[in-house]
């Protein structure tokens, strides 16, 4: 039995169905988000150089320090296995070792980023 549809109906539904769009994206954003708070982080380690460990901890718990050492752990480590998962997507050749690797980098930097944020909120909040 032959199929009688022509080839771009045959072909319809089976490329890139925009996927790949919001995954660029993403990686934009966060890219352009840890741009500006790398070199704000980066401009505050110098400012601090030589500050004592009271006045480091000070710093840590002001509101505003502590919401964007937040959006750096998240930010960064988001980008971090965005970037991961296309290097795993296009050098890895077995399906279930990329599913496998694809996974292990998304739980890693979940927890890592949790490990962080928990570090932060535990100085923050005085602990």
């Amino acid at each position: 039995m032959t199929d009688s549809r022509s080839p771009i109906a045959r072909a319809r539904g089976l490329g890139a169905a925009g996927g790949g769009t919001g995954h660029w994206l993403h990686q934009r954003l966060t890219g352009l988000a840890n741009l500006v708070l790398v070199f704000w982080f980066a401009s505050s380690v110098v400012a601090l150089a030589g500050a004592d460990y009271a006045t480091v901890i000070w710093w840590i718990r002001d509101p505003v320090v502590s919401v964007l050492l937040l959006l750096l752990l998240a930010s960064g480590f988001y980008h971090l296995s965005l970037g991961l998962r296309v290097v795993v997507e296009d050098y890895v050749s077995g399906e279930g070792a990329k599913l496998l690797l694809i996974y292990a980098i998304g739980a890693i930097s979940i927890l890592l980023a949790l490990l962080g944020g928990l570090a932060v909120l535990k100085i923050a909040l005085g602990g």
